[in-house]
């Protein structure tokens, strides 16, 4: 991938970890790179931390949207809004080393997923990608200079 700054969004937000008793807020950033137009990026941990490596989590776009609506994934990325809340939208994480449920804001989301659209529409993905240099990239060993 290019090493360059690019055009992108980013929210921070905060998450509730549902366990069996009781939930726990996580501070959590839902990262949006023209450079991958396909992709949303949730990145775990205290936004600016530089003593907190946090975990990033990568999700298509088309998913998120779809799973405002109705549920949506299989395997390790599932997400689903809430029948009671209008409001809660749950997000299910699966790893090697666990899983995880989550409850995030429905609307936090929608409003996020707005910002992405005003950078790159559905759609429009495949234009905004620079497929000369990424290939120039993974050809030249993940040097952008290298051809």
């Amino acid at each position: 991938m290019s090493h360059r700054a690019t055009p992108g969004y980013s929210v921070p937000t905060t998450l509730h970890l549902v366990g069996p008793g009781s939930w726990t807020e996580v501070p959590a950033v839902l990262s949006y790179e023209v450079s991958d137009p396909f992709a949303v990026r949730i990145g775990f941990g205290e936004p600016g931390d530089p003593a907190d490596d946090g975990i990033t989590w990568l999700l298509g776009r088309e998913l998120l949207t779809a799973g405002l609506e109705h549920p949506a994934g299989d395997g390790d990325v599932r997400l689903w809004p809430a029948r009671t809340s209008g409001d809660v939208l749950y997000l299910h994480l699966r790893a090697p080393s666990g899983e995880a449920l989550f409850e995030l804001s429905r609307a936090t989301v929608a409003a996020f997923l707005q910002q992405t659209e005003a950078l790159v529409p559905t759609g429009q993905e495949t234009a905004a990608l620079d497929v000369d240099e990424e290939l120039a990239v993974l050809l030249g060993g993940g040097d952008p200079g290298a051809h």
